[in-house]
């Protein structure tokens, strides 16, 4: 396990005039760099071969770029070393987490990550001390589970990866426990899901809903909850097909995935933001109990609110959601800041503040 005495002393022998905010080339890299480029930071990303082209287009955001033939490859020693020399504080996502194995985080990347480190093993629904785990100690309202599909009894959505893309999630939805096994079915015979990943799925209710995702950031410095703005998931082949007629949707016979491949900004009603604040706060207190220091920077509640007004979680990600919308379409960080500040900014605002103030060894970890 790489301990907090060893990334202390690491950064601790950092020219910290000469920081490089790093992060994986996918998922909020240009987000994240762009942020810590308003703020006067250098920067490095470490891409993998065959998908860096974007990072070489947009190359006014990037001071070292770092090309390897695997992601994973980014815990070998000699790429560990070079960004130590460049004074790397390392800003992790969903990417990171998905590329690199959470033992190899843990126990291998010797490199100060702002964030809790530990705590991103938690996204993960098989972990012992998972979201739905924190959600619960939090009292924080969540959709009811059911623990095989014969408790299916109202609408539900099936949680189960992909059987070739690991990174992808093949949800689905369900009325009946004989729904569920026809369209499971449909689903493996199609190679869309394994009928392994499906014993480990997660089937919880649908909750009828407008849904959101609510991103925050947690500010150890100045011990201060901030709500950064709200985003909405676009996914396929959900978006655009129900723009088809339903006689043409029903015909057409399509086994729906919702795959995640892009954002669209969002704000809710006013009188929502005291609930928003309130479970916010709540998942604060939870995590640094449950997992200390607890959040450290960006983390985001995805949810559904009711018609009564009530704010359902249903999917938690503990370190930067990936909502570039956020840069410049927040009215919240307005609010705040009287400039509009995207997760990537408040990230390198955060990292700056804690060096004047000589706090480094309080975000990373």
């Amino acid at each position: 396990m790489v301990t907090k005495e060893e990334v202390e002393k690491i950064a601790r022998n950092y020219d910290l005039k000469s920081v490089h905010i790093g992060t994986l080339g996918s998922h909020s890299a240009l987000d994240i760099a762009d942020g810590a480029k308003d703020e006067g930071f250098k920067t490095v990303v470490v891409c993998q071969k065959g998908r860096e082209r974007p990072y070489f287009m947009f190359k006014r955001l990037f001071d070292e770029i770092i090309v390897l033939e695997k992601f994973s490859d980014i815990v070998k020693e000699e790429v560990q070393e070079k960004l130590r020399t460049l004074n790397t504080l390392f800003v992790p996502h969903r990417s990171f987490t998905t590329y690199v194995s959470y033992d190899n985080i843990e126990k291998n990347f010797k490199v100060p990550i702002f964030g809790n480190r530990t705590l991103l093993r938690s996204e993960e629904r098989t972990a012992p001390k998972n979201q739905y785990y924190l959600l619960e100690k939090a009292r924080i309202r969540q959709p009811r589970k059911f623990s095989s599909p014969e408790e299916i009894d109202r609408l539900a959505i099936v949680k189960v990866q992909e059987a070739r893309r690991k990174i992808e999630r093949a949800f689905f939805t369900v009325s009946s426990p004989e729904d569920f096994w026809k369209k499971a079915r449909e689903r493996i015979e199609k190679g869309i899901i394994s009928e392994e990943d499906l014993k480990t799925a997660v089937i919880e209710e649908f909750v009828v809903g407008t849904y959101f995702n609510f991103n925050y950031f947690y500010s150890p410095v100045d011990k201060e909850l901030e709500f950064l703005g709200v985003d909405r998931r676009l996914q396929t082949d959900l978006y655009d097909f129900v723009n088809l007629p339903a006689r043409q949707q029903l015909d057409a016979e399509v086994p729906l995935q919702n795959i995640e491949v892009g954002h669209m900004p969002a704000t809710v009603r006013e009188s929502l933001l005291e609930k928003i604040f309130e479970i916010g706060f709540k998942f604060v207190e939870t995590c640094e109990r449950e997992y200390p220091p607890g959040i450290i920077g960006p983390f985001a509640l995805q949810s559904a609110v009711t018609k009564d007004l009530e704010i359902v979680v249903f999917d938690v990600s503990p370190r930067v959601p990936g909502s570039p919308v956020l840069i410049t379409t927040s009215p919240y960080t307005k609010f705040k800041y009287g400039f509009v500040v995207g997760t990537g900014r408040r990230i390198a605002m955060e990292i700056k503040k804690a060096i004047s103030l000589g706090k480094i060894t309080e975000i990373v970890t």
